[in-house]
């Protein structure tokens, strides 16, 4: 089974995100026990850079170290656009899951999920699933 990383369940992590890190943590050391299941959209790292800062570039080579960067392209970034999901930045997450196979995203942002055509899970929810699997 694979699955794609949303910013937000990193951004839990680096910034130890009171209510959301512990779920968010296991779900990180979950792929880091199971590298090449787990995919990060090329602009999720500048997203964590932007937010999080130049003390956020050591947890991102760790990540880098076992997640995968699915490769997407113009074709990819034009699909985003048919998606009809409000948030573009969401559109291209799931564009990325669609080029990654991923069987579903992970993220705390449910709502902006609705129209993707992968499903969008919790990150607690996603570890109950990934168990089973």
């Amino acid at each position: 089974m694979r699955i794609l990383i949303d910013c937000d369940v990193l951004l839990d992590v680096f910034l130890a995100r009171p209510n959301h890190v512990q779920a968010s943590s296991l779900l990180v050391d979950w792929a880091e026990a199971h590298p090449g299941r787990a995919g990060v959209a090329w602009h999720t790292f500048s997203n964590v850079h932007y937010l999080g800062g130049p003390t956020c570039v050591p947890f991102m080579r760790r990540l880098a170290s076992f997640i995968i960067v699915p490769p997407t392209g113009s074709e990819h970034l034009h699909r985003a656009f048919t998606f009809g999901i409000k948030d573009f930045e969401d559109a291209m997450q799931v564009s990325s899951a669609e080029c990654f196979s991923a069987q579903f995203i992970v993220t705390r942002n449910l709502r902006d999920y609705v129209r993707s055509p992968i499903k969008a899970v919790l990150p607690k929810n996603a570890l109950s699933i990934l168990e089973a699997n």
